[in-house]
């Protein structure tokens, strides 16, 4: 069994930001599908959607049974695991890639050899973060666990909001402090808290020119350029308008990230390991109501992006054509 850890908020990072609690609802709760037919956060509690995960999903236990193939490890000399494309670095395969010095490093590791590794983690050694789809490669307990979830909540709510298919569900194994910097998905997401206390902090897609995403075409794409650490108000001055959407998920939670939503998610510090797994969904199709919802918006932002990319072929021009398009007309 999962025994259940305390927290307090001393084991949270500090961030100067206007932050709001996420509403906590149990899964009987009709105000859930409320929440999420408007595109707007909720923790689930008290429900069997992940109970097995919950009950059985130590990090004992996953070392004993995740299995014995090699598991994607990224490495960070600092508590940040930045996601970045790596087909949009420049390299002698991708001459149209960009310039670029990763954050983190991909290796791959036996379960074993992850988790010594964490146990025998000192300051000033990498970083770790362990990720693993659940597919044919993982234990048989495992799987057990897996169709054991409560399918019959999750696909309800997977139809009753017209979502598209499952694309993927993921086991996340983080080390205690390590912080995943705000970006967005472009799915639908169930996170779901199985060991241990992550906090996660999320932003409205209408915040979108407070956060300051990368361009498309940057490794970083879909990421703030925005340290919350150490926020440059002179090159990001709207940040200090964001605000933002809190919970603290415990074993058995379920939050529920809306598509375009952006989510910045740490592992409390001095908390031990911490043991998640997502079900991201694609969008279902959908038909345009004016006036447009913020998601809509972004995603109409990104699609000019591309557009221009493809078209101009330079990333180099695109800033200047949208100034010299907006400048003296949209603007006052």
């Amino acid at each position: 069994m999962c025994e259940e850890k305390q927290w307090n908020s001393t084991q949270l990072r500090r961030y100067d930001l206007e932050l709001e609690q996420i509403p906590r609802l149990y899964y009987t709760d009709p105000k859930i599908d409320e929440l999420i037919s408007l595109n707007k956060p909720v923790v689930i509690t008290g429900s069997n959607i992940i109970k097995t995960a919950k009950a059985n999903w130590t990090p004992e236990y996953l070392e004993q049974n995740i299995g014995n193939a090699g598991h994607t490890v990224m490495l960070s000399k600092t508590h940040k695991f930045k996601y970045f494309d790596e087909s949009k670095v420049l390299n002698k395969n991708n001459p149209h890639g960009i310039e670029f010095t990763p954050p983190t490093r991909k290796t791959k590791m036996k379960i074993g050899e992850f988790m010594r590794k964490l146990r025998e983690w000192k300051p000033g050694n990498d970083r770790l973060y362990l990720q693993q789809p659940l597919n044919n490669t993982i234990g048989d307990l495992l799987v057990r666990d897996f169709i054991n979830f409560d399918w019959e909540y999750i696909n309800n709510k997977q139809s009753k909001h017209n979502w598209g298919p499952l694309t993927s569900n993921l086991i996340l194994i983080s080390q205690e402090g390590n912080v995943t910097p705000c970006h967005y998905d472009e799915q639908q997401n169930f996170f779901g808290q199985a060991y241990g206390y992550k906090r996660c902090i999320l932003f409205p897609p209408s915040d979108f020119e407070c956060l300051y995403p990368h361009p498309v075409y940057h490794p970083h794409d879909r990421q703030s350029m925005v340290d919350f650490d150490k926020p440059d108000y002179t090159r990001f001055p709207r940040f200090k308008f964001a605000k933002g959407y809190e919970t603290v998920v415990e074993p058995g939670d379920v939050l529920y990230i809306p598509i375009y939503w952006w989510h910045h998610i740490e592992s409390l510090m001095r908390g031990g390991p911490t043991i998640s797994v997502n079900f991201w969904y694609k969008v279902g199709p959908t038909s345009l109501e004016y006036p447009l919802k913020d998601h809509q918006k972004v995603s109409i932002t990104r699609n000019v992006e591309k557009m221009l990319l493809e078209v101009l072929q330079d990333p180099k021009e695109v800033g200047p054509l949208l100034r010299s398009m907006v400048l003296g007309r949209y603007t006052e």
